[in-house]
């Protein structure tokens, strides 16, 4: 239970389901509930398929391209960091031109909900905590965005905009913090 935790945290924090809402409101607004329930259901499938196959592969990806785990942390962290730092200085995530059609498999499923924080994340825990741990990790947390999208009209009206917002700033300083852990622990590595 234990490692579980330590892996729900930080994948807690990526997939920033909350976060998500302003762009999920921007996209299904106006759809119906039938197509609504579809659109959900293939963002939630998708991004769990994508986050699995990559934890379960992503270290042997890295093994055949010559990078080390201590390389990837350190990247990874990176690229976290960056991710994080636009998200907090900027007023709201950014528009996208989308394929209503699509919408659940790509942009919603990939790679908003299962993303460079998602997948780097899970790399780093996978090669940490092990396989398990950071599976059941992943699955809840894309079960928990997918909740959030289904019940978004009702969590939209009780937090309103400024509540949405707060929670993905504080979600965005922590992802922050975690990106800076995981620079740390790749230079420590090669120390």
């Amino acid at each position: 239970m234990g490692s579980f935790l330590l892996c729900f945290v930080p994948l807690f924090v990526a997939v920033d389901a909350f976060g998500l809402l302003p762009v999920f409101f921007g996209l299904t607004q106006g759809m119906e509930a039938r197509r609504l329930r579809r659109v959900i259901w293939e963002s939630v499938a998708t991004a769990a398929v994508v986050a699995l196959v990559f934890a379960v592969a992503g270290t042997s990806l890295l093994r055949m391209l010559g990078v080390a785990i201590a390389d990837f942390m350190i990247a990874g962290g990176v690229v976290l960091f960056a991710v994080s730092l636009a998200d907090l200085l900027s007023a709201e995530k950014a528009a996208l031109h989308i394929d209503r059609e699509s919408m659940g498999a790509v942009p919603l499923g990939v790679p908003l909900i299962t993303g460079p924080a998602v997948m780097t994340t899970s790399i780093v825990l996978v090669n940490e905590y092990g396989i398990l741990p950071t599976a059941g990790a992943i699955l809840a947390n894309i079960l928990i965005a997918g909740v959030v999208f289904t019940f978004a009209s009702g969590l939209n009206r009780f937090l309103g905009q400024t509540g949405a917002g707060i929670v993905s700033k504080i979600g965005n300083l922590l992802l922050a913090a975690i990106a800076i852990m995981m620079i740390r622990k790749g230079l420590m590595s090669f120390l």
